[in-house]
């Protein structure tokens, strides 16, 4: 399911390091949070969606690879970005 204007208006405004920021790290990552938590209520009820399955470890991997970019940059950001996420217990 796609997001509403006002539900992505609202993950952004709750992450950006600024105003009109939309592009940052923690931005993306938290989107693509949100994003992968619907896929996954998705595939709950639909367990042979493969296509849907498939584009959820995509998500997945692109998380994966940005909370690796700001882990290297910037730890006290990546810290405070996947305790605020609920990420990596």
């Amino acid at each position: 399911m796609p997001f509403t204007r006002e539900e992505k208006s609202r993950i952004i405004e709750q992450y950006a390091r600024e105003p009109g920021d939309t592009g940052s790290t923690e931005v993306q990552v938290a989107l693509l949070t949100e994003r992968i938590n619907r896929l996954s209520a998705h595939l709950a009820a639909n367990k042979n969606d493969v296509a849907a399955k498939r584009g959820l470890l995509i998500m997945v991997g692109r998380r994966k690879r940005l909370l690796g970019y700001l882990e290297r940059e910037d730890k006290a950001r990546y810290k405070a970005l996947i305790e605020k996420l609920g990420l990596r217990k």
